[in-house]
């Protein structure tokens, strides 16, 4: 009779900011691969990938808006629909929540906050970033 293995391989994803080891490229797991993907839409800006240029949010161009309710509204809009998009398939695009604001007592930086819920295991999971001027 043929044993059967108990438990799922672990698959790894290649890690970003993408780094060399000693065993060839680093990788994450399932669930850093999802929050550096999230990573990826933020600092990217639209226009920088030369085959996908509708690619990202380019967070560090927000940072020199006005900080006005209007205009966080219109970037939460922005990083909802590039978010949906980047996380197809790993992400319940309904779960998507997206909040963005000057950080407290420090006007020149901008907080994101993320939160989504991995749509095959039901696991919600958050995050935040602080996306400086400069």
């Amino acid at each position: 009779m043929a044993e059967y293995q108990t438990t799922l391989p672990r698959v790894g994803y290649m890690s970003f900011p993408f780094r060399m080891g000693r065993e060839g490229a680093n990788q994450s797991m399932r669930f850093d691969h999802i929050r550096e993907q999230v990573e990826q839409v933020i600092f990217t800006s639209p226009g920088e990938r030369v085959f996908r240029p509708e690619f990202g949010f380019g967070a560090r161009q927000h940072v020199f808006e006005p900080n006005a309710p209007a205009v966080w509204e219109i970037a939460q809009t922005r990083l909802y629909g590039a978010l949906s998009e980047a996380l197809s398939g790993e992400v319940d695009p309904k779960t998507i929540r997206v909040e963005i604001g000057a950080k407290p007592g420090n006007e020149a930086a901008m907080l994101v906050q993320i939160s989504y819920t991995i749509a095959a295991i039901a696991r919600e999971e958050s995050h935040e970033f602080e996306v400086k001027n400069g």
